[in-house]
């Protein structure tokens, strides 16, 4: 990741890749485009993830109505 780029964690509930788990997954946005990273976070408990990246120094974001019925939230 380049110092440009925001980097973005998406929470999955139970993903069709990872069906007993919950996943976030690392997307990047910037000036060279945007798009998934192969960073992944996985656990059977939705507190442990949130944990994991309040204790990065990330703010949680709800999810919007629009958004992927599988989609909890998003962190930045």
């Amino acid at each position: 990741m380049t110092e440009d780029a925001l980097s973005i964690w998406t929470i999955y509930d139970h993903p069709l890749d990872f069906p007993n788990e919950y996943v976030a997954r690392r997307f990047t946005i910037g000036a060279n485009g945007s798009g998934p990273t192969d960073d992944i976070l996985t656990s059977t408990s939705l507190d442990l993830l949130r944990t994991e990246l309040a204790g990065r120094g990330l703010t949680v974001i709800d999810r919007l109505p629009g958004d992927d019925p599988k989609i909890v939230e998003v962190w930045l």
